[in-house]
């Protein structure tokens, strides 16, 4: 036997991932025990329930690797602040204080927490670094179904690379070419994120869902200032309008005389100008995107593509590369992010260090990204038991055809089911659910129950087999990072005065039959719902399906707004009594708000322990 743990640290999202014999046994984010989003601290309580989940100890493994190579992160810092100086002072004598104390000597840092949880006389095992775009490359194409694929990385940063091509045959991924920092897609959009007032590594998805409500009109302004692109998609930015290299902000002053105003105080009022924007970057990162990946099949001749790099959480740009580009299929790995590169750093491990083979699996070897934590009817009646909560049992047969009776009624449900998902989206795992059909849905989930910006769409979870019904979309799509079009059949056409509405207005005008799940652009960010990977939520669709006809519900994270999503059964019910939640669902246990006693903190003091993101 052969394990291998794959860590992620010390920048954002850390993570931990378990390999053993080359299959992936368990995988999880540091955010999600110790409830702070984005925890860039060393995952020691995500490896110790990876560990536990293998049946595993430190001095078990075989092997750990570490997502990157700091010292070239390091060389890269002082690289780029040297060639801005004497710009950027302030920034390059804070950075170095935190190289100078810790990131310079991770290795000896690491090894010293294995040790701590190892315990005094264990041995630890040895500890290996892979590079940061090889192990988003590794975590894209080893998992994927295809024997042999082309790849392409897209984020803000690695240690150099900020967008790479890769070719992967069998167990081995060989590089093709890289464009270097500063020259970086993902950290162009994090720019107009920054303007647009939302929190940069955070608020990217927010620009995206902001973006059909505005129209593109800066497209060439974007393109004829900010980024000189080439036919093949590579590119090369004006430094001149960023800061993001050589200061604490993203963008210059000459950035914001550009567009004509500073950037927006998070928080404030968006304009019709801030959707504009938003609209313009996502429209600037599609082409890009498209362009890459039509010069990468060009030059592979490759009919797969996997993705990966937090560029590929772009479900939008997916969606279009699906519909327009030139391969015949493309997988992307659920956890694109820097989280998923700690799995990536052990599949390097494993079929590069090892050098051991591969087997695709017919659909992917990702265990429908199901690799976190799960609990017992046991343990979960246990808690309510300790609690004095009030909840009933029932069998899955009912307990599938009570929620569905209760979501027909416009209920909201916090289901609470199986093994937590690993990367950034709720699949059924950890989802807060409601009718799609219901024209209110929208705003009630947004305003009452996530607290977050009415602006925000939500999810489609529909059963595979009838995807093409409902979606323009004629592939599984199970990690909800693919958005389609709504059929037309269930389209309603705007009428000549919705038509003249602009931004939010839009926003109460329903477009289809499935009015809680239509964008105002008629997409939707399809999640398909399989059996093999999850029965429990197939079955409640299923259900929801006999009774009414329609077989998607809406799909949200279990979180509010600036918290990571739930883990535990005492997590979810802390979120369920602190929102407007109808219904909680914990496995076979259902609990009703109605006979639940008094909430012990009405107001909404609790919401200052989450950060909003």
């Amino acid at each position: 036997m052969t394990a291998i743990l794959g860590i992620s640290a010390y920048y954002h999202d850390s993570a931990a991932a378990v390999l053993v014999d080359g299959n992936i046994i368990s995988a999880a984010q540091e955010e999600r025990f110790s409830r702070r989003k984005h925890d860039p601290r060393f995952p020691e309580q995500a490896i110790r329930f990876c560990l536990d989940q293998a049946g595993l100890s430190i001095s078990d493994l075989d092997a750990v690797t570490y997502y990157e190579k700091p010292l070239l992160t390091f060389e890269r810092l002082l690289e780029t602040y040297i060639g801005a100086s004497p710009r950027g002072g302030r920034s390059f004598v804070a950075a170095m204080q935190t190289w100078l104390k810790e990131k310079l000597f991770l290795k000896r840092t690491i090894q010293q927490k294995l040790q701590t949880m190892a315990g005094d006389g264990q041995a630890i095992p040895p500890l290996l670094f892979s590079e940061h775009h090889l192990s988003h490359a590794a975590a894209a194409f080893f998992p994927s179904p295809f024997a042999s694929s082309a790849v392409l990385c897209m984020d803000g940063v690695g240690e150099w690379a900020t967008t790479s091509a890769w070719m992967g045959t069998g167990n081995e991924i060989k590089p093709i070419w890289e464009l270097s920092f500063p020259h970086s897609l993902g950290l162009l959009y994090s720019a107009f994120t920054f303007y647009c007032g939302f929190k940069v590594n955070s608020g990217e998805y927010k620009l995206m869902g902001l973006a059909p409500y505005g129209e593109p009109k800066y497209v060439e302004t974007i393109k004829n200032n900010l980024i000189d692109i080439k036919n093949d998609g590579t590119f090369r930015l004006n430094l001149k309008f960023f800061k993001f290299h050589r200061g604490f902000r993203m963008t210059s002053q000459r950035f914001h005389a550009l567009f004509g105003q500073p950037p927006r105080d998070p928080e404030s009022d968006l304009k019709p100008f801030h959707m504009d924007l938003a609209a313009s970057i996502q429209v600037v990162t599609e082409d890009i995107v498209l362009a890459l990946a039509r010069s990468l099949h060009e030059e592979t001749g490759a009919k797969n593509l996997c993705l990966a790099g937090g560029v590929a959480l772009n479900c939008v740009a997916n969606g279009r590369l699906l519909r327009e580009g030139p391969f015949d299929n493309i997988w992307i790995q659920p956890a694109s992010g820097d989280a998923g590169s700690a799995l990536g750093a052990a599949l390097v491990t494993w079929h590069q260090h090892f050098n051991q083979t591969r087997t695709p699996s017919p659909r992917d070897a990702m265990h429908g990204t199901y690799l976190g934590p799960a609990f017992s009817n046991q343990d979960i009646c246990s808690y309510l038991e300790s609690q004095n909560i009030p909840f009933q049992s029932q069998n899955d047969e009912q307990l599938f055809n009570s929620v569905a009776t209760l979501l027909d009624e416009g209920k909201v449900v916090g289901w609470f089911n199986g093994r937590m998902e690993f990367g950034p989206r709720s699949l059924g795992a950890r989802s807060i659910l409601g009718d799609p059909r219901n024209q209110d849905m929208q705003s009630v989930m947004n305003l009452k129950i996530k607290y977050r910006e009415s602006f925000r769409p939500f999810a489609p979870a529909v059963l595979a087999d009838h995807v093409q019904n409902q979606f323009e979309l004629d592939q599984s799509s199970p990690y909800m990072l693919i958005v389609a079009p709504v059929k037309k059949e269930l389209c309603t056409p705007m009428t000549q005065e919705q038509d003249q509405l602009f931004g939010i207005d839009k926003l109460n005008v329903p477009r289809s039959s499935l009015p809680a799940v239509t964008h105002v652009d008629y997409s939707a960010r399809v999640q398909t719902v399989h059996a093999e990977t999850n029965p429990r939520f197939h079955g409640l669709i299923s259900a929801f399906h006999t009774r009414t006809g329609c077989p998607t519900l809406v799909n949200t994270s279990f979180n509010v707004r600036g918290e990571p999503i739930v883990c535990t059964p005492e997590d979810a019910y802390r979120c369920f009594m602190r929102t407007e939640m109808d219904v909680l669902v914990l496995e076979n246990q259902i609990l009703l708000k109605e006979e639940q006693p008094k909430a012990s903190q009405s107001d909404n003091t609790w919401m200052q322990d989450f950060e909003l993101d």
